[in-house]
């Protein structure tokens, strides 16, 4: 619960200080393949699903933009780790994710490589399963997001990622495959 006050306060704070540092605002949906995986997994397990994010993209510097986030992610276990071999390890997330990242970007026109991080939470349903046991929960966690990626265009208003959310308290990691597009407001 304290994580979710923090994370709704910096959301809060950064849609509302927007006076002079702020130099340009748009709108960014990224959507995807989603997966998921257990911290200590014997075998090469990747649950898979769907992912959909939006952002609120306040750009600061040519290079440095403030990106508050709401999206969800969705992944189910088939029984199968990545050789098709069946396996009782599996990582699922079916999660409301938000919270805040910051993104350090290259200024180069077309093809920009990015970097970011930041904190947030999840709300849903998690199970892990690995060689060290089971962990069902239901409600409330922290995530760190961390993505890497690159914007394409002049303006870099095309943003192809891969995204990850580290989720410590049920030993797993969530992330997508994703293809985003930027809008202007």
């Amino acid at each position: 619960m304290k994580s979710l006050f923090i994370t709704s306060i910096c959301m809060l704070f950064l849609s509302t200080a927007t006076a002079q540092f702020i130099k340009e605002q748009s709108l960014g949906v990224q959507i995807g393949f989603g997966l998921s995986t257990p911290y200590n997994s014997t075998t090469s397990v990747v649950d898979d699903g769907f992912f959909a994010q939006g952002e609120l993209i306040m750009k600061v510097k040519n290079w440095l933009e403030l990106r508050p986030y709401a999206g969800v992610i969705l992944t189910n276990s088939d029984g199968l780790d990545l050789d098709d071999n069946p396996t009782d390890e599996k990582a699922t997330s079916k999660a409301f994710l938000m919270g805040g990242k910051l993104r350090l970007r290259a200024p180069i026109p077309y093809f920009a490589p990015y970097i970011e991080g930041g904190i947030g939470t999840s709300i849903g349903s998690f199970e892990t399963v690995n060689r060290l046991g089971t962990i069902d929960k239901s409600g409330i966690i922290y995530h760190v997001p961390f993505s890497i990626g690159v914007e394409l265009g002049k303006k870099g208003k095309v943003d192809i990622r891969l995204s990850y959310f580290f989720q410590p308290s049920v030993e797993q990691y969530a992330g997508a495959a994703a293809i985003g597009v930027e809008f202007p407001l």
